[in-house]
């Protein structure tokens, strides 16, 4: 892939930034110019997300080298390292910080959205507990494929900006290529900031975070009677329809820490995240969750655990009678567990092909997972080709085909064909819909590491473009594309990923 090494790039200003945050008070921060970069190099530059920001794609394009990889500080820009705290695998430690990011400022989008723009891998800050801030490609590289994938599936995802190769080697337990990733998210907010004030006792620092939250992410919560319940239960709505959607698509986040789960409901971080293959609720890839804390079907559990972190730091702004703050919070805790089932549900539902509402839905729901797990089927392969199924009696053999027991999956199918005979929906209604929600591929494990290695041994990106190409569309089926469609071989299957710190 042809690319060109920027020298000394004029100054510019692409970025019309507007920074609210760097505005608050400074404990919430730590200003940090970004460390420079040996040799960068341009990977690639999201275009029609640089243009849906309102940046000049022009300037970026012919200094995006220089700017992404921290050598050129846009004019405007107010770099920082944002502080905060977090449970990390349960354990909590009170200071952790943006070890290696740094938020350059923010954007108002074209749709009046405010967006920051943060670089990962930028070098050390104030935050990096003695490490280098540093980033390798092939994290960079998962981070952009899996970020621009949810997006496309319709999961709120942070969004990549840019790549960019350093030209100079990270040290690991290999040495290996760097590389700098540009990261866009509706706010860098998490659990863990608040959780860095309420450890402290600073109550007005926790009031002033809320605010700032409220303003930023939910202004019509601001002038209620308690704006701070409020919140609390605007964040559990988000993160029970976040999780859901997480279950609709397979994916597994791999470490759900406080620090990783921001207040906007939008997904973050995506280290040692994976799609499951083969259906299996117990499924972990993360290399260091060796107790399966964050497995696929444990993720609601830890969303409704994180957010009992929130409100334990929300409790003084809740009530001043701690004991009415307590129970006025438990009850946003259990109803989450109520609005995450709806959502779960809701999507299910619409994965199966049922636009009506009957009791025994889940118990039908229930028994199709349980038919795939004891089956070994495919979890995206299985909902796609009962998609086609819906308008296709023809499409049963592939379907089966999918459970290594093609007996007990078409018994499921009888059970499933007599609930469809009791729906208000035609066939080619339904089959519409299901295509809608059940997508053709996923950034599957073995494909992303296909790419990864390519880029960082060969230098060859094409692996990745070719993948990003075929997820920008993950609910059609295109020929040319067909065997990304496909569960990986015995031989290809990754069973392990890693962190990429």
């Amino acid at each position: 892939m042809p690319m060109t090494i920027l020298s000394d790039a004029p100054t510019s200003r692409p970025f019309p930034f507007d920074n609210s945050y760097a505005r608050l008070p400074r404990n919430f921060f730590a200003r940090q110019a970004p460390s420079s970069a040996a040799e960068p190099w341009l990977i690639k530059l999201n275009e029609p997300l640089a243009d849906d920001l309102g940046l000049d794609v022009e300037a970026l394009k012919r200094d995006g080298a220089a700017i992404f990889s921290g050598n050129l500080v846009p004019e405007g820009a107010d770099p920082l390292a944002m502080a905060y705290a977090g449970h990390q695998f349960g354990s909590f430690v009170p200071q952790l910080g943006d070890g290696r990011a740094i938020l350059l400022g923010e954007v108002i989008d074209k749709h009046g959205k405010r967006r920051d723009i943060q670089l990962k891998g930028a070098g050390a800050t104030p935050f990096s507990r003695r490490g280098d801030g540093r980033a390798a490609l092939g994290p960079v590289l998962r981070e952009y494929i899996v970020s621009e994938a949810m997006h496309a599936l319709g999961v709120p995802a942070t969004r990549a900006l840019a790549a960019v190769s350093t030209g100079q080697p990270v040290y690991r337990e290999q040495i290996l290529p760097g590389a700098v990733f540009t990261r866009v998210a509706a706010s860098h907010i998490r659990v863990g900031t608040f959780q860095f004030f309420a450890a402290r006792g600073d109550t007005e620092g926790v009031r002033a975070l809320a605010d700032y939250v409220i303003d930023r992410h939910y202004p019509e919560l601001k002038d209620g009677a308690n704006p701070y319940i409020a919140l609390f239960e605007a964040i559990a709505e988000r993160q029970a329809a976040l999780i859901a959607r997480w279950l609709h698509v397979g994916f597994i986040h791999g470490v759900m820490n406080t620090d990783n789960m921001t207040v906007s409901g939008e997904t973050i971080d995506f280290g040692p995240c994976a799609f499951m293959d083969a259906y299996d609720p117990g499924t972990v890839f993360s290399s260091i969750d060796q107790n399966g804390r964050y497995a696929y079907a444990s993720q609601p559990g830890i969303g409704q655990w994180n957010l009992a972190r929130l409100g334990e730091t929300l409790l003084p702004l809740i009530n001043a009678d701690q004991e009415k703050a307590v129970e006025t919070a438990n009850v946003v805790i259990k109803d989450y567990g109520e609005r995450f089932q709806l959502h779960w549900m809701r999507g299910m539902r619409e994965k199966i092909g049922l636009a009506d509402v009957e009791d025994d839905d889940l118990s039908l729901i229930q028994s199709l997972l349980s038919t795939m797990q004891a089956g070994q089927a495919d979890f995206t392969l299985t909902f796609r080709r009962l998609s086609h199924l819906a308008v296709d009696d023809g499409a049963e053999h592939a379907f089966l085909k999918t459970f290594s027991d093609g007996t007990a999956a078409a018994e499921w199918l009888a059970r499933w064909r007599e609930r469809l005979a009791r729906e208000t929906t035609t066939g080619t209604e339904r089959g519409v819909a299901m295509l809608g929600v059940n997508p053709a591929v996923i950034p599957r494990n073995h494909r992303i590491e296909q790419a990864i290695v390519a880029a960082v041994e060969d230098a060859d990106f094409s692996l990745f473009e070719a993948l990003l190409d075929v997820l920008a569309k993950p609910y059609e089926e295109r020929a040319q594309f067909a065997a990304y469609m496909e569960p990986p071989k015995p031989e290809e299957q990754v069973l392990q990923t890693f962190c990429g710190t």
